[in-house]
């Protein structure tokens, strides 16, 4: 059982319903150790070779090392700006598929149908592509290109459902369910229909030299077509994290901020410009966070001449900050809100109207009367007039059914898991958890914050299961 079907969720199910990765015949690797590796055994799929030894020496923009492996198969050159093809070629080979279900509570796609659809994305279109189907070739039969080479919010969602229609995977997905527990049982406990089930099951599916002695329930509702709700119960010996973290916005904690012109969510501006209930004549909107959801409020606001008050904690030369990593030519928009920043500050009136900027600043306090209360570093005060005020300073996973929180699957088991702060603790070529057998955790949960790295995790899944299922050729 998956829980999520964003594009982690879309990448496991396609390698375990058959899909098997082999190195293409007379392909070359730009990379000569790595090709000469790929040489060694070309009959042998990816899926069943030893992954610790192919990933080894790769060096590129993430941290795991099968994250890269993958990603270098499917795009050899790509971060030079090369457009060399995938040295993978696909087979179908169906007797290998591994039964299993993908939960999500959206259409396939997960978050991607949640965000602002003419939202543009950070990264390079061909890198939000799946497997063996390219992106840009899905555009062209769209008759569309890639603005800036980068797609849509809109674009993307749409492209990850034609992608399970295409591939057939659709009779894995579960939309509109909400997973409300997951936690261990022992297999006696469990009903002796179940118990069935799961012994016909493992029987044709799983190696075991002994039986099953314990499994994991998953409970939660599903939302039928006349807006009812159905529970369900699940047993399955594996279960995989890959929900993401676009639950839950981060919170400031001041006081005030549950006040009802506090919000938390970029389309809260949108429906407010949507329905006049702000404009050009407003006061203010505050925007607190000086990251990429933070910049597009900003683009969106300027757009639609509303006034911007633009807080934020970091100094505007700080080189953690995201707009001093991105490249000017690539990220036009970014880089302007960047300048805005910059040389609007409140000391100092610059070229841009309707944009103050409030650098190594932080909220106090939101008022009844919409008065907000600001500090400095040197601890002075300031008091805005605002008409609402968005908080988009990041989000967090919601692990809510998990025992604890899942806290205790995390790097650091005394706080909460951060998608980058404090990921789950995985083991980095199967990305099980380290704490819990059985359970695996794949894509934001597990540090790897880009599509085009959360499908080596899938296969980093795919080829431990089928090792478990003894699905793998010797």
């Amino acid at each position: 059982v998956f829980l999520g079907n964003g594009p982690s969720g879309i990448s496991l199910s396609y390698l375990l319903s058959g899909y098997t990765p082999y190195f293409k015949k007379d392909s070359i690797h730009p990379h000569p150790i790595l090709q000469r590796k790929l040489e060694e055994a070309p009959d042998v799929s990816i899926l069943d070779q030893d992954l610790e030894y192919l990933s080894e020496g790769l060096e590129g923009r993430s941290h795991s090392p099968v994250a890269l492996l993958f990603d270098t198969l499917q795009r050899p050159d790509t971060d030079f700006g090369g457009t060399a093809e995938s040295v993978l070629t696909w087979w179908h080979e169906t007797d290998r598929a591994v039964p299993h279900l993908v939960l999500g509570r959206n259409a396939p796609g997960g978050a991607w149908h949640s965000m602002e659809g003419s939202m543009v994305t950070l990264s390079r279109g061909e890198w939000m592509g799946l497997p063996d189907l390219p992106f840009k070739d899905w555009l062209k039969q769209k008759k569309r290109g890639l603005r800036n080479n980068r797609a849509t919010a809109e674009d993307i969602a749409q492209y990850y459902q034609h992608y399970v229609m295409k591939k057939g995977l659709q009779k894995n997905f579960r939309c509109g369910t909400v997973v409300t527990s997951v936690r261990k049982v022992s297999a006696e406990s469990i009903s002796n229909h179940a118990q069935k089930d799961l012994r016909e099951n493992s029987e044709s599916l799983w190696n075991f030299n002994e039986r099953i002695t314990e499994v994991f329930q998953v409970d939660g509702f599903f939302k039928t077509v006349k807006g009812d709700k159905e529970s369900f119960s699940i047993y399955a010996e594996n279960v995989v994290l890959a929900t993401g973290t676009y639950d839950s916005p981060a919170w400031l904690g001041v006081k005030g901020e549950n006040l009802s012109y506090v919000h938390h969510q970029l389309s809260a501006l949108e429906e407010a410009v949507k329905n006049n209930s702000i404009g050009i004549m407003s006061d203010p909107v505050l925007i607190v966070g000086a990251g990429l959801t933070a910049a597009d409020a900003i683009l969106f606001a300027h757009h639609c001449n509303v006034p911007v008050i633009h807080v934020f904690r970091r100094r505007v030369t700080d080189p953690g900050l995201i707009f001093n990593q991105l490249p000017k030519m690539m990220y036009p928009e970014y880089h302007k809100v960047h300048q805005m920043m910059k040389e609007q500050s409140a000391a100092c009136a610059g070229p841009y109207e309707c944009y103050v900027s409030l650098p190594e600043h932080h909220v106090l306090s939101f008022g009844k009367d919409k008065k907000c209360i600001f500090q400095d570093k040197n601890g002075y005060q300031k008091v805005y007039k605002i008409s609402m005020a968005l908080v988009l300073t990041g989000s967090n996973p919601n692990l809510s059914f998990l025992p604890n929180n899942g806290i205790d699957l995390a790097m650091d088991s005394d706080q909460p898991i951060n998608p980058k702060r404090n990921p789950i603790d995985v083991d980095s070529f199967t990305y099980e958890c380290t704490q819990e057998r059985g359970l695996y955790a794949l894509g934001p949960l597990a540090g790897d914050n880009f599509v085009r790295f959360v499908q080596g995790g899938a296969l980093a899944v795919a080829s431990s299961l089928l090792k478990k299922a003894n699905k793998n050729p010797p």
